[in-house]
């Protein structure tokens, strides 16, 4: 009667002093998520909702994707990392309730008779004293005061934060599949125009040797074609070494060894379709790094209410029970019998004082701390998003200039070729129309490839859509 009387006035003092300590995890009213992505108001709703096949369509290349998602060594280690977290918040979730041991023993007391062995015997030469117990203990720790709560909520944002880690580690590995396979494709452009060019200043090689032997021109006009015959040559073996070494990049990162990588043109890249953003805060659930960064604002919340419940007592009921035959350390021969007892226990911290107030109060600032880099992922993801899908807008309306731009130097270097064989300008022009062709054809292909980059960035800065 008198432990359930103790009980009693222990959970009316918790009930009375540490409401505060019980309260949930809640956002902030000072973190303001309205207007951070500013004027990005077209294509970020649709893209942050869509799949990643939904994006990459090109089944190549979803192929390697898959693969990298099951036998990259990044992906793997963080699906163990999660397992590592749920364990711990078993862990947590198994203090509340109580803990058991049993630890059997037994004794046998005695000596060796000299002249019989075989007989072991006490020290009165009486027959030997045989003891044993089976005790069983069990204690209970109760959460007048929250700290196991606290605890378990504290695993359960860990659980949480890793599977937006995961989240983050899937949505990287997409995008730098992607965009090392829009590498090649595009150095596939680059060396296929590096080597015509490198064919036509060669054929141009031999028209100005032969031009300079007819007097039509001179030696400073063949050294200056061949060195630019030699620089396209050497540019091609270049683009020959950068895309073998992309190809062992991409190999490595989807867990495969070093090989060929199998590709589709890079004109075959379709952006998604685009429409209205809607709410930003509807956008906060595809950024993992944002959700990352308020699981460390929970987190710290839990770590102060653990550290403000540190300041209460810890109330213990602890219980013993045993079968035995020994009673007060003497061994006698009897059937056994059953001895049990319990005792209530609470433990009222006083002179760390100092030390929980300094705990109390660094949690407060790691609190604080939570909150600002809460605030600046929230302001980086706004920025991200605008630069992302100001860099989509920009290459596509650059991308039909510079298609006009190649359609009409095309133009011009036949219509310099044609002027030469009639003799009305000379070949330096042709050159010239031919240089910058190159030069254009070349901004249009890396203008390509940057429509692709940022629609890639503009997926990541999404929080990669879903899986």
């Amino acid at each position: 009667m008198k432990l359930n009387k103790f009980i009693f006035v222990a959970l009316a003092a918790a009930s009375l002093s540490s409401c505060g300590v019980y309260k949930n995890y809640e956002r902030p009213a000072e973190i303001k998520a309205d207007g951070i992505y500013g004027d990005a108001q077209d294509g970020s709703r649709s893209m942050g909702e869509l799949k990643w096949r939904e994006v990459f369509t090109d089944p190549t290349l979803q192929a390697l994707i898959e693969k990298g998602l099951a036998q990259n060594s990044d992906m793997r280690q963080t699906d163990l990392r999660i397992q590592q977290a749920q364990n711990s918040l078993k862990a947590a979730k198994l203090a509340f309730v109580p803990s058991l041991a049993f630890s059997p023993s037994g004794t046998v007391s005695g000596g060796w008779d000299p002249y019989n062995r075989s007989e072991f015997k006490d020290a009165l030469g009486g027959g030997a004293v045989k003891t044993y117990a089976f005790p069983i203990a069990a204690s209970w720790q109760i959460d007048c005061f929250g700290s196991l709560r606290n605890a378990k909520k504290k695993s359960e944002v860990a659980v949480q934060n890793m599977k937006y880690v995961r989240q983050a580690v899937h949505t990287a590995l997409v995008s730098n599949i992607a965009s090392m396979y829009y590498s090649l494709a595009m150095m596939d452009e680059q060396l296929a125009i590096a080597t015509q060019t490198c064919e036509t200043w060669k054929k141009n090689l031999e028209v100005t040797k032969m031009l300079m032997e007819a007097g039509q021109s001179n030696k400073a006009a063949v050294a200056s074609t061949e060195a630019n015959y030699w620089s396209i040559s050497t540019s091609v073996v270049d683009l020959k070494h950068a895309i073998k070494e992309v190809e062992n990049i991409l190999s490595a990162l989807i867990g495969e060894h070093p090989g060929h990588i199998s590709r589709q043109a890079l004109t075959t890249f379709q952006t998604p379709t685009v429409c209205t953003t809607g709410l930003p805060i509807s956008l906060l659930e595809r950024r993992p790094d944002v959700k990352q960064a308020e699981m460390a604002l929970a987190s710290a919340f839990y770590t102060k209410n653990m550290a403000k419940a540190a300041f209460f007592p810890a109330l213990n009921l602890s219980g013993q029970g045993q079968y035995t035959n020994s009673i007060s350390g003497l061994g006698v021969e009897n059937p056994g019998g059953i001895i049990a007892a319990a005792v209530a226990s609470i433990t009222q911290p006083i002179f760390a004082q100092g030390k929980l107030r300094a705990n109390y109060k660094n949690s407060k600032a790691e609190i604080e701390i939570a909150t600002i880099g809460f605030q600046q992922t929230l302001l980086d993801a706004g920025k991200e998003v605008n630069t992302a899908l100001a860099a989509v807008n920009v290459a596509k309306t650059k991308k039909e200039m510079l298609a006009n731009q190649v359609s009409s130097l095309k133009d011009a270097v036949d219509a310099t070729e044609k002027l030469m064989k009639l003799s009305s300008t000379n070949y330096l022009q042709v050159l010239t129309a031919q240089s910058s062709l190159l030069s254009a054809q070349l901004n249009e292909v890396a203008n390509n490839y940057s429509i692709v980059t940022s629609t890639i960035d503009l997926y990541q800065a999404l929080g990669g859509g879903t899986e």
